[in-house]
């Protein structure tokens, strides 16, 4: 056998998984690649205000403080990365692969 390296992996205290389900980024002026990635969701009201009826239930009518809530979501930026060229490629190449395999596992779900 030829030689070989052993990559140990050591992780930070803080280091904590997030969901995310959308990026957002580009290149800086520098030339490398900024990516910040995100979790879109519906935005959430600061306040909301219901009138009592006289028998002491809830209105049916909510008005919600932003005005605008409906038509609003939030991206919820947590975390991005940056990396040079090489780097970019390298990992393009791995998320391709981990692609492949998962397309092969669900198929019809591409």
């Amino acid at each position: 056998m030829g030689n070989s390296v052993k990559f140990k992996y050591v992780f930070n205290e803080e280091y904590n998984p997030v969901y995310v389900n959308g990026a957002q980024g580009g290149i800086n002026p520098q030339g490398e690649i900024i990516v910040n990635f995100y979790l879109e969701r519906l935005a959430l009201p600061i306040s909301q205000s219901q009138d009592l009826k006289e028998d002491g239930t809830l209105s049916d009518t909510v008005v919600s403080e932003p005005k605008d809530l409906n038509s609003s979501y939030v991206r919820f930026v947590q975390n991005g990365v940056i990396m040079n060229l090489q780097v970019a490629k390298s990992i393009h190449s791995w998320l391709g692969k981990h692609i492949e395999k998962l397309e092969q596992l669900q198929p019809g779900q591409k």
